[in-house]
């Protein structure tokens, strides 16, 4: 922890409480302000139970997985738009010449930042598509559960498409491009990246097997040795290992201050990167309603029903989380950003639900900041 042991002794026992309990191994939570210095921190448990136990640390990389979209893929959409690499109402038939008589062909940038493009929320495609070089044309040869606009299914294809097209327009590989374009303006390189060097970094442990991609392709009737193996520094998903541990959709690993440093980019006070219409038209409303998730380009809305923000965080906040146990919010109200970082899959798949462990978090540290404005 940041400072003296019982510097934030509430937001300690919650995290402590939820360890014992068995939801994770151990866990780092950041909180504060965009720039906040020192920023509040509190470590609890371990990163990793085997091969030997280890405490979790401030300085501990856990696997973010699908805080990838937003962070990554998101950031890098709206720095390309302003490049004119792109523009959000391009479809992806005009930037992938290949997609242009797909279905898929039609949606925009716009749409599956939103994840309504009409892709499926999910898909093997290390099994579908055989080698990583196929890998585009499997996703582009996705059955579409919906015509795009016709409703939001959050999902990971889109974004493992966005990383291609990105890729494409930006001549460049995803993790070269969010290193130049991110990473090293905000002197991250310590805090955040792809394809963490174990040698280097605190690693938290991810799962020892890929029990939940054997459930997965054995329901589909597809070849479970096609899923890549696990291993240190590789991600959690299994199309993100397929693709050397680099795609849209998942791979970034980090730290929680790294996290919150990179989100407090959607801050308008705080932004080292983003400008102030962009991170206006990122978390207005994109997609969804009727009962179901509410979002922005790569972020969910804290008006989404039953998300993870809970009553403590304002109506404009937006936020993510991450299969792994992941999750970040930003609240423009009060100018901050909360992070939270677990690894619940290590050393095996739990499927536990942290989103009432995050909304008490998210109401401790709000009432450790300054007043609600």
């Amino acid at each position: 922890m940041t400072g003296p042991k019982n510097a934030h002794p509430e937001v300690a026992e919650l995290l402590e409480r939820a360890v014992r309990a068995g939801m994770a191994p151990g866990a780092v939570a950041a909180w504060g302000p965009g720039g906040a210095d020192p920023l509040r921190q509190v470590a609890v448990g371990h990163s990793r139970l085997v091969p030997a136990a280890e405490p979790a640390t401030e300085s501990t990389w856990y696997d973010l997985a699908s805080l990838t979209k937003p962070l990554v893929t998101g950031t890098l959409a709206l720095l390309a738009v302003r490049e004119r690499a792109l523009g959000l109402d391009s479809t992806v038939g005009e930037i992938l010449g290949e997609a242009a008589r797909r279905p898929i062909g039609g949606a925009t940038v716009r749409q599956l930042l939103a994840h309504s493009a009409g892709l499926p929320a999910w898909a093997p495609l290390y099994a579908l598509g055989g080698d990583p070089q196929r890998l585009l044309e499997a996703v582009l040869s996705l059955d579409l559960v919906g015509w795009p606009e016709q409703r939001a299914v959050y999902g990971c294809p889109g974004f493992i498409l966005l990383g291609a097209m990105l890729e494409r327009v930006l001549g460049q590989p995803l993790d070269v491009a969010f290193r130049e374009r991110v990473v090293d303006p905000l002197g991250l390189g310590e805090a955040a990246g792809f394809r963490p060097d174990p040698t280097r970094h605190s690693l938290a442990g991810g799962a020892a097997d890929t029990e939940v991609e054997r459930r997965l392709c054995g329901e589909r009737g597809l070849d479970p040795s096609r899923i890549p193996g696990v291993g240190p520094g590789l991600p959690d998903d299994g199309n993100a290992r397929f693709l050397s541990g680099v795609a849209g959709n998942a791979g970034l690993f980090g730290t929680a201050a790294g996290v919150h440093l990179l989100a407090s980019q959607y801050l308008r006070s705080e932004s080292q990167l983003l400008q102030p219409n962009e991170i206006t038209t990122a978390t207005a409303i994109a997609s969804g309603g009727d009962g179901g998730q509410i979002r922005g380009l790569g972020w969910q809305l804290a008006s989404s029903p039953g998300c993870s923000a809970g009553p403590a965080l304002s109506g404009s906040a937006f936020g993510h989380s991450g299969f792994t146990g992941t999750s970040v919010w930003v609240d423009p109200r009060r100018q901050a950003v909360f992070v939270l970082l677990a690894n619940r899959h290590h050393p095996g798949h739990h499927e536990v639900d942290l989103h009432p462990l995050r909304r008490r978090f998210h109401t401790l540290a709000a009432a450790d900041l300054a007043p609600d404005p």
